[in-house]
């Protein structure tokens, strides 16, 4: 079959999709697929150039605003509307995380392309990347999801309104950003201002959230299987950027977790999948605090699948290996979209 995997791309996680496509092309070719690798800022990648990237992995911080304007210059669109590694090729697996690649933006341009993709539709990506307005469909829903503020633009937010209406700590993050870029946790009112305007950089939107303590909890779920409960514990309080991508920053095994509440998880994930109309694959996390009760952080339709990702991770747990994994999502695309595995 052959698959074309698109990575890279211009958000703050490059180097994550970066890492996330390189080991999936690796491991669909030892599937036997013809793979190749297309960067919408850089084009089709060598093997020279794959190799030069998977050597150098993901950074502990993002790349630069700077940098990523720079290529940014790159349109997406004509890349995606005319290369024949779009438009010639059987499904192509979105390795991209967040930005254009994650916010329904590219699977737009591919409804309209006509190829097979993995992951969720466009709507789905749209209204899963804004986090403001997939809380609200989550709590419609009856998915418990911590109470939130969104910070104006324009004029400084009232910090003694916030401590009102949601307590201290809080977190600030931007709206429509994954791998925790620009995020904040808030213990006072003077670190309001300089957090907030942190996570604009990021974003034209900005989340001031309700902080919920307690464990740390991912559920994947692959078709219409659930996966394991995986548990993470971060080396640093936050689990940042750096923790998520570092090796040796955190802490992820299968969480030991009591009947009920493992069903009742299952449950959460299953519904916040169906909510959001998401579609083939998905991580949904969640924190359990200290009461026992699981809330709803948010859902990622298109997680991370590096050496330190969970949803791999979880995977494994279920029996799953890599490549078997990767395929399975590309089998899941076609079905979806009505196209056979061939």
């Amino acid at each position: 079959m052959r698959i074309t995997v698109l990575l890279g791309g211009v958000s703050a996680e490059r180097e994550v999709s970066l890492s996330s496509g390189l080991r999936i092309a690796a491991a669909l070719r030892e599937k036997g697929h013809a793979v190749v690798c297309l960067d919408p800022a850089e084009g089709v990648l060598t093997r020279e150039t794959e190799r030069a990237l998977l050597a150098a992995g993901v950074g502990s911080a993002p790349p630069s605003l700077d940098a990523l304007a720079g290529l940014a210059s790159q349109s997406l669109s004509p890349v995606l509307g005319t290369s024949p590694e779009v438009t010639d090729t059987d499904c192509v697996f979105l390795a991209l995380h967040g930005g254009q690649g994650e916010d329904g933006t590219v699977q737009a341009l591919l409804d309209l392309v006509g190829v097979p993709y993995t992951g969720s539709g466009h709507l789905a990506s749209a209204l899963a990347m804004d986090k403001h307005l997939s809380k609200v469909v989550l709590r419609a829903a009856g998915v418990a999801t911590a109470d939130w503020l969104m910070a104006p633009r324009n004029e400084p937010m009232d910090a003694a309104h916030v401590g009102e209406q949601l307590g201290w700590p809080v977190v600030v993050k931007p709206s429509k950003q994954g791998s925790t870029v620009g995020l904040s946790i808030v213990r006072a009112p003077d670190e309001l201002a300089a957090a907030v305007a942190e996570a604009f950089r990021y974003d034209d939107e900005v989340m001031v959230e309700q902080f919920v303590p307690g464990r740390e909890l991912t559920v994947g779920i692959l078709g219409e299987a659930v996966l394991p409960t995986i548990e993470i514990v971060p080396a640093k309080e936050l689990y940042d950027y750096e923790c998520k991508y570092t090796p040796g920053m955190a802490q992820e095994f299968v969480a030991e977790l009591s009947g009920v509440l493992s069903q009742t998880l299952a449950e959460q994930a299953r519904t916040a999948f169906a909510a959001l109309k998401l579609s083939g694959y998905a991580r949904i996390d969640f924190r359990l605090d200290p009461a026992g009760r699981p809330w709803c952080l948010e859902a990622n339709t298109l997680p991370g699948m590096t050496p330190t990702s969970l949803i791999p991770q979880a995977a494994a747990a279920a029996g799953v290996l890599f490549p078997d994994l990767c395929e399975r999502i590309v089998q899941l695309a076609c079905a979806q979209r009505d196209r056979p595995l061939r």
